[in-house]
């Protein structure tokens, strides 16, 4: 009797042990799927963060075409109105010409007739009044093709921005919806610019620089052929000289001269800086390569000098750079590391209030200092010898 009691005792015995396990064993799996369960609920916020962000995108790319959109009628409607003055001042100047050769023929008669007798003065004076309105009606003309072309390059720049904005929009709202997958950041913070076709190359300036120097002091688009290079639109700040272009386009102005390099910053307190370079960049078989030696500025250097910087965007990195445009949100040059420089990255509005949203917005970091939130940006280039020529 008292072995069954033993024996009995001791099957309770490894029965309370083994519940015990099993206990233990259920908690930790417990635990394990509230740490799956916290972590599941992070990512969706997350990608919910994300998704508000884009609509708001959405919404002001929307507005932004809007008002294209209506800028683009406005410039219709001007082209419309100077095709109508070009066409009534070619009837004028049709009609004018028919009355000058009448008058031509009437006094080549008179002449051939009454050789000896001098020329009417109210011929004279009517001949020269016909002279004057003709070139007047020239003049007119060389004015209003200029303005009718000018218009026909904005036209096509709205036209162009029109459709990076829906490209932009499409992009985003497909790669974004609620997914894990990383977008696809902006690479590119400068005017995308339309080569011109069948375009007279006589007289072409190779940069804007010359124009600046034929005095032209008036900013706008103007046509430029670098040293074989074809005809391309570029907007001109001529008022200092100094004008920006997408990479390939620097890269055909850069390699026939040397050129300066200046980097214009404002931060939110509306405090302005600059910075220059010499510079060297390479083409598209070196990923644009950046050479740069700073010469002078009023902020502290945040690029480094004397090394080779490729640039890498996010459907093109250069070897090495791995994932720095995603993490940087925006194409920029880098060394061997993602640097925590790049005036590429995503507009932030109002200023980020974290360092992970102040680097992927535009930042500036000089060496061994704090990381900077950048209001806006510019980025310049012009030829060494401009400051001897002006």
């Amino acid at each position: 009797m008292l072995d069954d009691v033993k024996i009995l005792a001791n099957g309770l015995l490894q029965l309370g042990h083994g519940l015990k396990d099993f206990v233990h064993k259920t908690k930790g799996q417990i635990n394990d799927i509230f740490q799956k369960l916290n972590i599941f609920d992070q990512s969706f916020y997350d990608l919910s963060l994300q998704t508000n962000e884009i609509k708001e995108e959405e919404k002001e790319l929307r507005r932004t075409t809007s008002r294209l959109q209506v800028k683009n009628e406005e410039v219709k409607n001007m082209s419309l109105e100077l095709n109508s003055k070009l066409e009534s001042l070619l009837e004028e100047k049709i009609l004018l010409q028919q009355k000058v050769r009448y008058l031509e023929d009437q006094l080549t008669n008179l002449i051939k007739n009454q050789p000896e007798i001098q020329e009417h003065p109210e011929i004279t004076s009517l001949k020269t009044f016909v002279e004057q309105q003709d070139n007047s009606i020239k003049d007119l003309l060389q004015i209003v093709e200029e303005q009718y072309r000018q218009l026909n390059q904005q036209h096509s720049q709205i036209k162009e921005i029109e459709n990076q904005l829906r490209r932009t929009g499409v992009q985003e709202s497909t790669e974004n919806s609620l997914s894990s997958k990383p977008r696809a950041p902006r690479t590119t913070p400068s005017l995308h610019l339309n080569e011109t076709k069948n375009v007279e190359h006589d007289d072409i300036p190779a940069d804007c620089t010359i124009i600046y120097n034929r005095g032209e002091h008036t900013s706008g688009i103007y046509s430029i052929r670098p040293s074989n290079s074809q005809v391309f639109n570029v907007y001109c700040d001529v008022t200092s000289g100094e004008f920006w272009l997408g990479l390939e386009k620097i890269y055909s102005l850069v390699k026939q001269s040397k050129y300066i390099l200046r980097i214009e910053l404002e931060d939110w307190k509306d405090n302005k800086h600059y910075i220059e370079y010499s510079f060297h960049l390479g083409d598209h078989e070196t990923n644009y390569t950046l050479h740069l030696v700073e010469i002078a500025g009023n902020v502290p250097n945040a690029l480094p000098e004397h090394k080779d910087l490729m640039f890498s965007t996010w459907d093109h990195k250069a070897k090495g750079h791995f994932n720095c445009p995603e993490s940087n949100s925006g194409g920029w040059w880098c060394h061997d590391v993602c640097g925590e420089n790049n005036l590429n990255g995503k507009y932030n509005k109002p200023k980020a209030k974290t360092k992970p949203e102040r680097r992927r917005g535009i930042c500036w970091k000089s060496q061994n200092g704090r990381l900077y939130s950048i209001k806006s940006t510019k980025m310049l280039i012009r030829p060494t010898d401009s400051e001897n020529s002006e």
